[in-house]
């Protein structure tokens, strides 16, 4: 019988060969909207045409499964005897710790070493497809998680770092500029959210917080700035819904903005 540790190497090995691009979202603060832009940068490449892997390694605040609509849903094994990761649409496939618990309400009480071993069971008991994007929606910080991400998939990985103006947010995202830099990771580049929202009186937008994120960043860093993206409270509904936004509001001024952020990683990543 083979050893347990080599079989989990191989079948890890066996899943990065399957997929072409990894990109990694990741923010210093929470509360930017991250797993907002990874859910919708996810179906944005579906929208493209692409096969599309989404997991989730925020093991102890998982949204994921809220914001797809795979709520209650729990895991299976494939004809392998592997877990099979859960299929929304033909060509999206997703994974959370959500899908394993039994009831939503369950906190997740761990220390370190075992959100590692689930990070990398993520990648390698579970049978991924062959993807075109893998995108690793990570909590906040430089922690465990996307340490963990970035040793498992390895540092060929892609950052796209999500932020707001607030210079408090920018104080964070330095932090993960350096993380990236310190672990040679390439940084795809910077997402605004929540930047100006549209007054339903007069149909002027107004912005929410003040600060130049993008500029400083480019400046202080050399990190390019992906895009902007305005609030639209119809971002939030669809997320509590279950269905991504820009999946269905592509042709909304949000929606088009979404759309050119991913347009933007697609250029950086396939060129």
């Amino acid at each position: 019988m083979m050893d347990k540790n080599i079989e989990q190497e191989m079948h890890l090995k066996e899943n990065l060969s399957r997929i072409k691009h990894k990109i990694m979202v990741m923010s210093g603060k929470g509360g930017v909207g991250k797993s907002t832009v990874a859910v919708n940068l996810a179906y944005g490449l579906l929208l493209h045409g692409k096969t599309v892997g989404i997991m989730d390694v925020d093991i102890h605040g998982p949204s994921l499964a809220k914001m797809i609509g795979f709520e209650g849903v729990g895991v299976t094994a494939n004809e392998n005897g592997r877990i099979a990761p859960i299929t929304k649409h033909e060509n999206l496939h997703a994974i959370s710790i959500a899908a394993f618990l039994k009831s939503e309400d369950d906190p997740i009480i761990w220390r370190g070493p075992m959100k590692i071993t689930l990070i990398k069971q993520f990648m390698s008991d579970v049978e991924w497809p062959e993807l075109d994007y893998l995108i690793v929606d990570c909590p906040p910080g430089t922690g465990d998680e996307p340490l963990s991400v970035v040793q498992t998939l390895g540092n060929d990985t892609n950052a796209v770092i999500v932020t707001t103006q607030q210079d408090v947010a920018y104080l964070d995202v330095r932090k993960s500029i350096r993380f990236c830099k310190d672990v040679n990771m390439p940084i795809l580049g910077l997402v605004e959210n929540m930047v100006a929202v549209k007054c339903p009186h007069c149909g002027e937008y107004f912005t929410l917080f003040e600060g130049q994120n993008s500029e400083k960043a480019n400046a202080d860093f050399g990190v390019d700035l992906l895009g902007k993206i305005d609030f639209d409270k119809n971002i939030t509904e669809s997320s509590d819904n279950g269905e991504p936004f820009i999946y269905h509001n592509s042709l909304t001024e949000a929606g088009k903005q979404i759309q050119a952020v991913v347009d933007n990683i697609m250029k950086a990543v396939e060129k």
